[in-house]
């Protein structure tokens, strides 16, 4: 029985990464490799910006219902927290944009 190389392996699983991929960079392991490094990287970083401009997202969000009601966004933070109210940027972004009483009766608290 014939012993199949490691690194025939290795280079499938690579080759299969690359799926997708043009030219040499699918057909060829070191291109692919190497393209694989830089997808991972960018993959990475990507996840980081998701965060921040999903944070920035519902600050705007919370900041144009707040325009509506006559209040500034940081005048409405320090409100929150006076009123020791613990509602994230997510569930008040949500809020404002799904159910306008209940973010009224919120403003209402922090006023």
């Amino acid at each position: 029985m014939r012993v199949k190389s490691i690194a025939a392996r290795k280079h499938r699983k690579v080759k299969k990464l690359a799926k997708g991929f043009k030219q040499a960079r699918r057909r060829r392991v070191k291109a692919a490799k190497e393209a694989l490094a830089h997808a991972g990287a960018y993959a990475y970083h990507g996840r980081k910006l998701r965060k921040r401009d999903m944070r920035a997202l519902w600050i705007t969000r919370i900041n144009a219902a707040l325009r509506a009601e006559g209040l500034t966004y940081s005048k409405f933070m320090a409100g929150l927290k006076k009123a020791k109210i613990g509602l994230d940027r997510k569930i008040l972004a949500d809020i404002a944009v799904s159910d306008p009483a209940t973010f009224k009766e919120i403003l209402s608290q922090v006023k």
